[in-house]
């Protein structure tokens, strides 16, 4: 019979309810009852910073006031909250502050679908509307890349646990190397022109070619600008759709809106989710180019790809990019957080880490086997939340929400270097005994 720690909340009603599948909380195991801004706090008061963001989906924070207070009057005046696809005033605002605030100022030109409320479903949708447009089956994917969990997604998708779990074979896709994946030196993006370009290769020409500028769960691998740069050429060499998944790394979390503003390439279509609900609410775009909008009415649709209480939220939210104020604030806290993880890899160097990423979403590879996990699991026990990414969850990943101040990323990075110096030390008492 399992013994319950009478210091933590129980969690045995999870345990006896709850579906196996459950993963998170097993990560993080106490009750939480409360959010705001950048903590948690659990059913005995405990309170935690938040270094996971809810994966990407709260890039402004826990019951952010003004997108809060904006929801609020919104429901007390009996708004619309489900509507399909139907004309509503609240997607009409939201269209208009999206076109107005974010593709305008970049000079983006996008007609915008709802496809559903997840990154799945924009993915879904993404692969589909590729096959049509180009009356071509194949999609390129690359290695360890994540794009969600349903069969089009998982298809695209470089990890093999997830792929398993799909029960059936996952046809109609490659998976090449991404930036980095075959060492330094070698220039995958020229490996896989000589793929597509060779008759003999076994790699018919491709529909579309699916990336993530950085691969936030396959361990915070991030492609080069002269890489996605030649990526864009060979896509429009060959005729083959660019599509960028931007569901985790879009909405500020690079430091600029999308992902890919840096490097100066304009996707096909875009894959949006998470962030873009502003408040936490399920809400996902997919962004097509206007001459690649061939759908028929209804040929893709969904019974929630209408949730207005998101269009609410999500229209508050963009005030954050009506400047750059915004923006720098993440670049600035980026270069911190950078700074900070490279003292600490530079500290204990006996644990053989490698600092990743850039703005608001990085992170320490290790070379040790469940390193990671142990780092993150002490760091939980002293009241941070964050995760571990990559195929055999070998990165500790620091990633919170946008809004949060100097002084919390700070507190947040000091238990993080106390739980690393404590897991070193016992390390260091293990070999000794050894």
């Amino acid at each position: 019979m399992k013994v319950l720690d009478p210091s933590k909340p129980s969690l045995h009603i999870f345990d006896m309810l709850e579906s196996e599948v459950r993963s998170y909380c097993r990560s993080f195991p106490t009750i939480f009852t409360k959010a705001k801004g950048y903590k948690l706090w659990d059913r005995t008061g405990e309170e935690y910073i938040d270094f996971f963001a809810g994966a990407g989906a709260l890039n402004y924070g826990h019951n952010n006031a003004d997108l809060k207070e904006k929801l609020i009057q919104y429901i007390q005046a009996d708004g619309v909250t489900h509507s399909l696809d139907m004309a509503t005033e609240a997607k009409e605002q939201f269209l208009e502050r999206f076109q107005r605030i974010i593709l305008e100022p970049r000079q983006l030109s996008y007609k915008i679908q709802f496809p559903g409320p997840t990154g799945a479903n924009s993915v879904e949708s993404a692969l589909k509307l590729a096959r049509k447009v180009t009356g071509r089956s194949t999609v390129i994917g690359f290695t360890n890349a994540f794009h969600g969990m349903t069969l089009g997604a998982l298809s695209v998708t470089g990890n093999k646990f997830k792929r398993r779990g799909a029960g059936v074979p996952l046809h109609h896709t490659v998976s090449m190397p991404y930036d980095g994946y075959m060492g330094d030196g070698v220039d995958t993006i020229e490996y896989m022109k000589n793929y597509i370009q060779d008759t003999g290769s076994g790699v018919s020409l491709p529909a579309a070619i699916i990336v993530e500028t950085i691969q936030g769960e396959g361990g915070i691998n991030e492609a080069s600008i002269s890489w996605l740069r030649s990526l864009e050429t060979l896509c429009k060499e060959q005729g083959i759709l660019l599509i960028v998944d931007d569901v985790q790394m879009g909405c500020g979390r690079t430091g600029t809106f999308f992902s890919f503003e840096e490097a100066g390439i304009k996707p096909d279509i875009i894959c949006l989710s998470k962030s873009i609900g502003g408040y936490g609410l399920p809400m996902a775009l997919t962004l097509i180019r206007p001459e690649l909008d061939i759908w028929e009415p209804g040929e893709h649709n969904g019974t929630f790809r209408g949730n207005n209480l998101a269009f609410i939220t999500a229209s508050e939210a963009l005030r954050y990019w009506e400047n750059e104020q915004f923006s720098m604030s993440i670049l600035e806290k980026g270069r911190l957080l950078n700074s900070c993880l490279q003292e600490m890899v530079a500290s204990y160097p006996q644990l053989k880490g490698k600092v990743r990423g850039r703005g608001l979403m990085q992170g320490i590879v290790f070379e040790v086997s469940g390193l990671a996990e142990r780092i993150c699991e002490r760091a939980f026990s002293k009241g941070l939340i964050m995760e571990t990414s990559g195929t055999d969850s070998e990165v500790a990943k620091i990633m919170p929400p946008l809004i949060i101040d100097e002084a919390g990323l700070v507190q947040g990075l000091d238990i993080l270097r106390e739980s690393m110096e404590e897991i070193y030390t016992e390390l260091k008492l293990t070999s000794k005994q050894a």
